[in-house]
């Protein structure tokens, strides 16, 4: 979604019409190749070498060298045994606060069972102002849910902003114990695919679905430079989404103390960026580069319609009814 500050108009509110020409026209932009000399060094750590040649239509590493993790450039038998072998606990958190509770959280846990890290030991971190009407879950063998309680806030943005504070201090106690790996996700997506060890790294990030493919002058940055999130017009890789973000307890805290620190600076100095905790995450990605990206097969809008390289979505986002669960 686009800044109102460049002056360009939110695609979640342009016409359909429009809408459909203006995600055709953004299809055809390359999204850029990777070096020779790149690919053939790249490797992962859970599936090995990767198959970068199997996806040529699409860029498949970063500029830094950690790959961009599309369906049919790893084996994903070979990711769940080394996680196995490993003996990994994988952890996965969701904020179910005020409305998106009742909407949002029995069918994104149901979907988790059916899809995220299937065979694995993991615990889930439900974390809700309202613990007791959290849904009742069958668990497959190794799984746990925790509920742990958090404050109500008067607005959504507040909610999104305060989970950086509240992840940082879980990863500090049982939760960072428990767990090798955390996934961090939004509540409003459901699983659709096998989501699995193949996205496991030390600091992973999620490329914005709708995003993936715009040069990064038209990036949506914070550009507010009074912000602990502003990136320069000549600063930024891609633009990363908050609704997915993950990585190794240690890593995952160094990322949510800046964040939350940069959230902080703001509010005291009355000013909020564009795209609240996302803006703080982009900033953070930025300085501090992640290991692996996931493609946007990891995280879909299907309100983009059909794209090519969209082979095999592993989670989707629900339809935003903003004016149920915001109000």
């Amino acid at each position: 979604m686009l800044s109102t500050s460049l002056g360009w108009k939110d695609p979640m509110t342009t016409s359909p019409m429009a809408l459909k020409g203006l995600r055709y026209l953004e299809g055809i932009i390359p999204m850029g190749i990777c070096p020779v000399v790149t690919t053939s060094l790249l490797t992962d750590n859970f599936t090995g070498g990767l198959q970068h040649w199997a996806r040529p239509e699409v860029l498949t590493c970063t500029s830094w060298g950690a790959p961009v993790i599309w369906d049919s450039t790893f084996n994903p038998h070979v990711a769940k045994q080394e996680a196995r072998r490993q003996n990994l606990t994988i952890g996965l958190t969701v904020f179910a606060v005020g409305r998106y509770l009742e909407k949002y959280l029995e069918r994104f846990l149901d979907s988790a069972e059916r899809y995220f890290m299937v065979g694995q030991s993991m615990v889930y971190y439900v974390f809700t102002d309202r613990p007791e009407a959290v849904p009742s879950i069958t668990l497959g063998q190794g799984r746990l849910l925790r509920v742990e309680p958090v404050q109500g806030e008067s607005r959504w943005q507040d909610v999104s902003m305060a989970r950086m504070r509240t992840l940082y201090e879980a990863l500090g106690g049982r939760l960072g114990q428990e767990a090798d790996y955390v996934f961090c996700l939004d509540v409003d997506q459901r699983f659709t695919g096998n989501f699995g060890p193949e996205a496991l790294a030390d600091l992973v990030a999620q490329l914005h679905s709708w995003h993936y493919h715009w040069p990064r002058w038209l990036l949506p940055y914070e550009r507010d430079k009074r912000s602990a999130a502003a990136l320069s017009w000549g600063e930024g890789d891609f633009y990363y989404h908050a609704a997915l973000f993950g990585g190794s307890v240690a890593a995952l805290r160094k990322l949510t103390a800046h964040c939350a620190l940069g959230l902080q600076l703001d509010r005291e100095r009355g000013i909020e960026a564009v795209w609240h905790d996302e803006s703080h995450l982009n900033k953070f990605f930025w300085l501090y580069k992640p290991t692996k990206v996931l493609s946007p097969e990891f995280c879909w809008d299907p309100k983009i319609g059909w794209r090519t390289e969209i082979r095999h979505p592993r989670l989707l986002w629900e339809p935003k009814e903003y004016a149920l669960v915001r109000n």
